[in-house]
């Protein structure tokens, strides 16, 4: 019986054999760097910084939310008919991240099919998408642990829950307040924007 070696056409066929913890951390880096510089171009094209770069549709404005549906769309292709190796689902888990990025900056317009793009549900969205991404990036180095890691593991978890739920509270009553300073300002922007 011969022994099978790599140059086989069964080895060329064999699973992609990649753990999902570096593809997350990849997505995780394409979807903040797509967030922050989305939120970025739309702030300085709304104060007249940047030349506008709005597609218009017939007079209506094309939200980037629709690119990153089309993203998205392209990517599970690419994943279902031509993705073979390693160096595939690293570009794919990049476009997810990105895709996941547009789709979601712009999650409160598509939840309440249309209004403001400053609403508070896309931020709560992003930070739902990339704390999923983080933990599924992040959870295996916990796997990692001995025994004797555990107490001050548990010590320090507690301890950041504490702090994260503080800086929740802080957080939700400064963005109140903000959106409450702000928020006129950016949607008279948003409209003063569009054609």
């Amino acid at each position: 019986m011969p022994t099978p070696n790599n140059s086989t056409p069964e080895a060329a066929a064999a699973p992609i054999l990649i753990e999902p913890a570096p593809l997350a951390r990849r997505a995780l880096f394409g979807f903040i760097i797509t967030f922050i510089a989305a939120r970025i171009i739309v702030l300085l094209i709304m104060s007249n910084r940047m030349p506008n770069l709005y597609f218009f549709m017939h007079g209506t404005h094309v939200h980037h939310l629709n690119y990153g549906i089309f993203l998205l769309a392209g990517v599970a292709a690419y994943m279902l008919f031509s993705a073979r190796c390693d160096k595939d689902l690293k570009r794919a888990a990049l476009g997810y991240g990105v895709a996941m990025a547009l789709t979601f900056d712009e999650f409160g317009m598509w939840l309440h099919l249309g209004g403001s793009y400053w609403q508070r549900a896309s931020v709560d969205a992003v930070i739902i998408v990339a704390a999923v991404l983080a933990l599924i990036g992040f959870v295996s180095a916990a796997r990692k642990f001995e025994s004797r890691h555990v107490k001050g593991s548990i010590a320090l978890l507690i301890a950041l829950l504490i702090a994260l739920l503080a800086f929740s509270v802080v957080l939700y009553d400064t963005s109140v307040h903000i959106g409450r300073i702000a928020g006129p300002r950016l949607e008279a922007l948003e409209l003063a924007s569009s054609p």
